[in-house]
């Protein structure tokens, strides 16, 4: 508890939200203010009983003054200073049981005006503001001069622009989907962007495995260093990683989900082009992550093992999806995702699953859903709010906040640090996965089913590589604007497409 107000001394118990510790400002976990107030209210719970209790006792203590007056004149000063004695007491007692009432109806009032905050601020975590009106919570009791209007007209007139830059359709089209009277959410809005006439590509399609190579590397199963691998396995197209740990009584596996893919293979068939954003946000990444499960059986995952799962940018989305996948959770005992610069606000995953999420103020990408990470005990979000070098123009990507050179140095420090709610996530991380060292890798080629023809002979195209719609034999592009090639030995099955 980071602070706590004993009865009596003229205040109401506060939580305090979390100090920022260094660049990193610190949301959810064991030391935030949900989790505070949770223990507030069990508390505040436990005291109404007692509080009950003591109305009992007081009630007694009152019986037996009134009891005693019959007897007051059989021995007038012991008979006066018994019923006197007794008043007192059951003062006493209703002293004390006032003071808990008061108690009790602070603690559930102070968490009333958090909550106020939380629906008030929601928005402004993600949406790239600065300064002291940055973010939900941090002026908790002090609330920046900003009303909700501002920020809710900021974001809708944001929202749809976002939203189209990320899928890659036309503005205008995304902000004719509006419905009457306000805006969709974002999930809802790419539902009806799939319905739209000429946007039948947005829905998911099957997501089949086109090949696989397995070899034993030294695997860094640090949080920077699986976002690491993240970066890498993003320069490859269409390809995840899954990593098997030895260490412990039973295997333990790690999938690694890229971000955004540009370019590299034909139009449509890379799960990570901008329609795997599309069944990301708008279908839970339904094909995804069956593919995802088929990839854990052939590296010979079984039933029941733990597995954490790490996803960068568009990856995280589909990682953080499979934390809410009842066929998946079925199967596998999911226990940990991380995720960077990702709009996860909107998924809730099952129960018992820990996650941990990176972004930076300067990133607009996780705030693309219009929703704020909750702040639960099992969730940890950390804004970075580090300066950043400005990159040349041709080289911006999705801007100098998404690099994931920049989360992975955050995840460096999140390492180094002692907040307890950084501490408790990273260890939910190390009971998975250990402390890293030799670990079986094998990647594979993921290919989504291409369009069909559709009727009239006019066949519907996203992305087009060279000018016959194969690879231009580019290097791999990813939303992160570094481009990257394939390492030498690469040996996958040739993807049929």
């Amino acid at each position: 508890m980071a602070e706590a107000t004993p009865a009596g001394s003229g205040g109401a118990p506060r939580p305090a939200a979390p100090a920022a510790d260094g660049f990193l400002r610190i949301r959810g976990g064991v030391g935030g203010l949900s989790f505070q107030f949770e223990e507030l209210l069990a508390g505040a719970g436990a005291l109404d009983a007692l509080v009950g209790r003591l109305g009992s006792l007081e009630a007694e203590a009152d019986a037996v003054r009134r009891a005693l007056f019959p007897y007051q004149d059989d021995s007038y000063t012991s008979g006066s200073n018994a019923i006197i004695a007794a008043g007192d007491g059951a003062r006493a007692l209703g002293r004390i049981r006032d003071d808990l009432e008061k108690l009790c109806r602070d603690v559930r009032a102070s968490h009333r005006e958090y909550e106020f905050t939380e629906a008030r601020n929601s928005l402004l975590l993600r949406i790239g503001r600065f300064g002291p009106g940055y973010g939900p919570l941090w002026g908790l009791f002090g609330l920046p001069a900003l009303t909700v209007r501002d920020v809710v007209e900021d974001e809708a007139s944001l929202a749809s622009g976002r939203l189209a830059i990320l899928l890659g359709v036309p503005a205008d089209v995304a902000r004719g989907m509006g419905a009457p009277g306000g805006s969709p959410g974002v999930r809802d809005a790419v539902h009806a962007l799939g319905l739209a006439p000429g946007l039948d590509f947005l829905r998911p399609r099957p997501v089949r495995i086109a090949g696989s190579e397995t070899r034993i590397e030294d695997v860094d199963a640090s949080p920077a260093g699986l976002l690491f691998r993240a970066g890498t396995v993003g320069g490859r197209s269409g390809e995840i990683e899954v990593l098997r740990f030895d260490a412990g009584s039973r295997p333990a596996w790690v999938v690694i989900l890229p971000g955004t893919q540009l370019d590299g293979l034909p139009a449509g068939t890379n799960p990570f082009d901008t329609l795997g954003i599309a069944e990301g946000l708008g279908y839970g990444s339904a094909e995804t992550a069956a593919a995802v499960r088929q990839a854990l059986r052939e590296a010979g995952a079984e039933a029941g093992e733990p597995l954490a799962a790490v996803g960068y940018s568009q990856g995280g989305i589909h990682a953080m999806n499979l934390s809410q996948d009842k066929a998946f959770l079925a199967e596998y005992d999911l226990k940990f995702v991380l995720t960077a610069g990702s709009p996860v606000g909107g998924i809730s995953p099952g129960p018992g699953i820990s996650s941990l999420h990176l972004e930076h103020e300067q990133d607009w990408v996780p705030g693309a859903d219009g929703l704020a990470n909750p702040d639960t005990r099992d969730r940890v979000t950390v804004t970075l709010a580090n300066p950043l070098d400005i990159p040349p123009l041709t080289d911006i990507g999705l801007g100098p906040g998404h690099r994931l050179g920049n989360y992975a140095a955050g995840a460096e420090a999140i390492a180094a640090s002692k907040d307890p709610s950084l501490q408790s996530s990273t260890a939910a991380l190390a009971a998975v996965v250990g402390g890293g060292g030799a670990a079986m890798v094998t990647r594979f080629a993921l290919r989504r089913d291409p369009m069909p023809a559709q009727q009239g002979g006019r066949r519907v195209e996203v992305q087009r590589g060279g000018p016959d719609g194969k690879p231009d034999g580019k290097p791999d592009r990813t939303h992160d604007g570094k481009r990257g090639r394939k390492p030498a030995g690469y040996r996958a099955r040739k993807a049929e497409v």
